[in-house]
């Protein structure tokens, strides 16, 4: 289930001012179970030395394109026939330049022209730097030839300005890279729909009625639909993270807004996983102003009515559903009505107080045949995976839509 696990991935550290969260990102990848190479250009020694890589990845930092090749290693030709991935953490401006322009006159420029793995650019500049249109172009030039980009991420620049030039965090590199590696072809030309996150139903302009989802499950599941080779839709609620890199995203709020747009985006897709904790209820008739306390009310009265069931209410023929069923009592037979009532062809089924909100879950595939695979406890990232397996074994058997 690792992807990182026993990968040779070629570590290209810049001269950032962000170089020092490169370290982060080698100690991530090889707690994970890679092999790091890591390449400096000499800005790059301005800001972190190599001794900190070679001390972390256990292997010998490269930086000078004329060292003598040794034995069997050949330089920038071994780093790069070796690589199962080449990541450049920080990427400058210059050397996003130099990478669009096929410069090599330097490690990082030599690996990345003579290999055939992806390449994974993590960008890291002033956000002026970023935005104008020579970076911008380079970026596109680098895009169309292949190569993917992580961030970067809007906050606080090394200037004190706020802008949209901040380093991905390690772990979000570290699991764009992992997302690179894992990828397979076997859900290739399937759509599909994942929901996340939770709803809010407003009672007044500040109020709603929520609950604790963080939307991880979700965008688990969509990551690794799209790491499956699938077109990958993702309608979100209210959630507290960020979601995956390179979806489309339909960003919704309340219960009628996530029906809405579910039913419109299954007209084309081939499967629909419900992992959005939809609320049961919203009030009647939210307030348009704030509800103040009045004085001698101890109580208020909010009137509540049924969300609409989307999964239930999602019935085109040849749409494969998939559904979640987070319960606190009776967890098999409570998730096995909802397969039958909904018409489901699976139900994740797992205990919700456990669960939502938590990094691992513990979960019960529950199948129409009457099948049940109970699985060990294992993270979210991990459960994602399976779900997209037994979905991938399901498409094998389901009739596919024609559109």
């Amino acid at each position: 289930m690792n992807a990182l696990a026993g990968k040779s991935i070629v570590l290209g550290v810049t001269g950032g001012i962000a170089a020092f969260k490169a370290a982060s990102v080698a100690s991530l990848l090889v707690q994970a179970g890679a092999q790091v190479d890591v390449v400096m250009t000499q800005a790059a020694h301005e800001f972190i030395q190599p001794l900190t890589f070679s001390a972390i990845t256990h292997r010998p930092v490269h930086s000078d394109a004329f060292v003598p090749w040794v034995g069997e290693h050949s330089g920038h030709v071994t780093l790069a026939e070796t690589a199962d991935l080449v990541l450049i953490v920080p990427a400058t401006a210059n050397t996003i330049a130099r990478l669009a322009l096929g410069l090599a006159d330097d490690m990082i420029g030599l690996v990345a022209l003579s290999t055939d793995a992806p390449i994974l650019v993590a960008p890291a500049m002033e956000h002026r730097m970023f935005h104008h249109p020579a970076t911008q172009t380079h970026i596109e030039t680098l895009k169309r030839r292949g190569a993917e980009f992580v961030g970067p991420e809007t906050g606080r620049l090394a200037s004190g300005a706020e802008g949209d030039g901040r380093l991905a965090s390690p772990e979000r590199i570290v699991e764009a890279a992992r997302g690179i590696l894992a990828r397979t072809d076997v859900l290739r030309g399937t759509t599909v729909v994942v929901t996340a996150g939770g709803t809010r139903e407003p009672l007044d302009p500040v109020r709603y009625i929520g609950n604790r989802s963080s939307g991880r499950m979700g965008f688990e599941v969509a990551r690794a639909a799209r790491d499956a080779g699938a077109d990958v839709l993702l309608i979100s609620g209210p959630a507290s993270l960020p979601p995956p890199d390179g979806l489309t995203i339909i960003n919704v709020e309340t219960a009628n807004e996530m029906e809405k747009a579910v039913k419109h985006a299954v007209e084309t897709a081939d499967v629909l996983i419900m992992a959005a904790a939809v609320s049961d209820f919203r009030s009647e008739a939210p307030s348009s102003e704030k509800m103040k306390k009045t004085a001698g009310a101890n109580y208020l009265d909010v009137r509540l009515v049924r969300n609409p069931d989307i999964v239930a209410e999602v019935a085109r023929p040849g749409l494969l559903k998939i559904g979640f069923a987070a319960e606190t009592n009776d967890l098999l037979k409570n998730a096995f009505g909802k397969v039958a009532s909904k018409g489901l062809a699976m139900a994740v089924a797992n205990d919700a107080a456990s669960t939502i909100g938590s990094h691992e879950s513990t979960a019960t595939f529950l199948f129409a045949d009457g099948r049940t695979v109970a699985l060990p406890k294992m993270s979210k990232v991990c459960l994602a995976d399976e779900i997209i397996r037994a979905v991938s074994l399901l498409l094998s058997d389901a009739p596919r839509h024609e559109s």
